[in-house]
């Protein structure tokens, strides 16, 4: 009997040291493990190959660096639904740029993070500084991206120039990680140029968030920027800040995306911005703010192409099985959100 109260003890001990974000971000990471060693054993072999979990990297690389840039502005208490419509801005823009105008590829990455630059200085002028709502005016630029990309070019099309292309065929060998095909031979597992650009983007984030006075600002004015304003830190800077990162992430996201896809296109990224919030979400990150992990959001994006994956795979092809299956999952991951949080205030009022 003592020794299950002592045991107790030291786990309410542990429970209340942590912090709402790591706890998150445990959970998150546990989630992810399971829902892959499920598909390992349900969905067959497949997944087993190191190939496989790479696919999943070089598919969404750009979402990676989407959700890191939702993350920092959500974590800082605010929202952008830009994000999609700056990608396919981006991803046309360039392709009309190589293609039509024989651009060069520093010339058409200048051009990416000049659209991502202007979008989150302009938005986030109008959030920090004029004090409008940032739903209301991400919004405007989501509508804004979208019919500049289609004025820029209508038709889409594939990029043929050559210097981009053969940027666009590169493969970055994974040393150590392979599998055997079919016909015996053994292939090296290999990842996208896009892949090291997103895993860059989260390790430096994850520093800057962790280590930096700009990060504990952020976390900050999310959590309560009154008391953020007390502590003599610039409530309006830091929210400006965070959209600005936001819109060059969003940039950089874009010629990711473009690198991808190797084409412009009107109808590119539709829908990248909702499944950005939704993979911030299920890392942990929460909507009221201040709370928030860029590992998690890492993790939230490999978990929501996981359960895709396994949704594909089990032959239900159908558009509205995936967003069922990612809508029941945002729905469970918000519920252990409250649930969680509420049981640790409740262990620490005790």
């Amino acid at each position: 009997m003592n020794e299950n109260k002592k045991t107790g003890n030291k786990f309410t001990k542990w429970f209340g040291r942590t912090s709402d974000t790591n706890l998150l971000l445990t959970i998150t990471i546990v989630v992810f493990f399971l829902m892959y060693i499920g598909a390992i054993v349900f969905q067959g072999q497949g997944f087993l190959k190191p190939q496989t979990f790479f696919n999943i990297l070089n598919a969404n690389a750009a979402l990676i660096i989407t959700s890191v840039g939702l993350s920092i502005v959500m974590i800082c208490g605010g929202i952008d639904i830009s994000v999609g419509g700056v990608v396919a801005l981006v991803s046309m823009s360039c392709a009309v740029y190589l293609d039509f105008h024989n651009g060069s590829i520093l010339g058409a990455i200048g051009i990416a993070l000049a659209i991502g630059l202007v979008f989150g200085m302009v938005q986030g002028f109008l959030v920090a500084y004029l004090d409008i709502q940032p739903f209301i005016v991400t919004l405007a630029g989501m509508f804004f991206a979208r019919g500049m990309t289609t004025i820029v070019h209508t038709a889409p099309f594939n990029v043929e120039n050559e210097a981009f292309v053969q940027l666009k065929d590169t493969r970055v060998i994974v040393p150590g990680f392979g599998s055997y095909n079919k016909l015996g031979n053994y292939v090296n597992a290999y990842v996208e140029i896009g892949v090291i650009v997103a895993v860059l983007v989260v390790i430096t984030f994850f520093i800057i968030l962790r280590w930096t006075k700009l990060g504990r600002s952020f976390y900050a004015v999310g959590g309560n920027a009154q008391s953020a304003l007390m502590l003599g830190i610039n409530v309006k800077r830091t929210r400006f800040l965070s959209h600005l990162i936001c819109g060059v992430l969003a940039g950089i996201a874009g010629f990711v995306y473009f690198m991808h896809v190797g084409s412009g296109s009107a109808s590119h990224a539709s829908g990248m911005e909702m499944n950005a919030i939704a993979s911030s979400i299920i890392g942990g990150t929460m909507l009221t703010g201040g709370v928030g992990n860029i590992i998690g959001t890492f993790f939230g994006v490999l978990s929501l192409s996981t359960i895709q994956n396994i949704v594909s795979s089990a032959g239900l092809d159908q558009a509205w099985w995936t967003g069922i299956t990612i809508a029941a999952m945002l729905c469970i991951f918000l519920v252990v959100q409250s649930v969680v949080i509420a049981n640790k205030k409740k262990m620490l009022t005790k």
